[in-house]
């Protein structure tokens, strides 16, 4: 059995969280710029400064990473082109397993299978959880607009 990408997500103790909300404010009045490299320093075990320039993109996630933290959230990175199992994919919809098989099954989301087992691309699964979203919001905003031309909103 391989290891999942999802594996070892635990919650941030709350001195983490403390940190994470600090260090996100500083690192985001920091950030406000249009250079597409930063230079940090980090200081080492015997309190040797270590300069590491990083991609400011890079930086720019570290803050929304600190941002979850902040708040108590366990944060994963998971790569655009990971392959997730059935079981992974419906954990982040938050549907059984059964019912992303039979997304899968009737074509509402693209998979190979590897062996037997099917596999899903993890951006495929954010474009249809943004879309679901999308058509959620659509029609919430329909009741609105209903119930306000109806008096009752």
């Amino acid at each position: 059995m391989t290891n999942s990408i999802l594996d070892n997500v635990s919650l941030p103790a709350p001195k983490e969280i403390e940190v994470a909300l600090r260090s996100q404010r500083e690192l985001a009045t920091v950030l406000s710029t249009k250079l597409e490299t930063q230079k940090i320093s980090i200081q080492d075990a015997n309190d040797e400064p270590h300069q590491i320039e990083l991609p400011t993109s890079a930086l720019a996630l570290l803050v929304n990473i600190l941002g979850e933290l902040a708040v108590g959230n366990a944060v994963q990175v998971v790569p655009v082109h990971a392959e997730l199992t059935t079981q992974e994919a419906a954990n982040i919809l938050n549907v059984s397993r059964p019912h992303m098989v039979k997304l899968l099954e009737e074509g509402k989301l693209p998979f190979h299978k590897t062996g037997r087992h099917r596999r899903v691309l993890f951006a495929d699964l954010m474009r249809y959880k943004a879309q679901r979203e999308s058509e959620s919001n659509d029609a919430m905003q329909e009741l609105v607009d209903i119930s306000q031309k109806l008096g009752f909103y």
